[in-house]
């Protein structure tokens, strides 16, 4: 008997995307209850793999939003102040027109 040969792609070239979806499809076939016990077995085992695949994509992304944070520098106070408008140039502006 042949050996069937596993032409999936290994967890670490998946995309969060691609590992999502193929988590969901192994849901559903282990779900049908219409596979063998074996075949079960396997197939959750490549789902946690999946499930660790897309816990490691989660976290690299956490710390790459952490050090993006951390680059971002404070606005200056004299930013703060010119955006909003200074009462005094109002009270000029109202005289103007008078």
């Amino acid at each position: 008997m042949a050996k069937k040969q596993n032409t999936e792609k290994p967890f670490d070239t998946l995309t969060f995307e691609q590992a999502i979806e193929r988590l969901g499809d192994i849901v559903q076939k282990i779900e049908t209850g219409q596979v063998p016990l074996e075949e079960s077995l396997r197939q959750y085992e490549q789902g946690m793999g999946l499930i660790g695949h897309c816990r490691k994509i989660l976290l690299d992304a956490e710390r790459r939003i952490e050090r993006i944070g951390e680059n971002v520098q404070p606005a200056a106070p004299s930013n703060a102040a010119s955006e909003e408008p200074d009462e005094s140039e109002d009270e000029d502006a109202d005289e103007a027109l008078f």
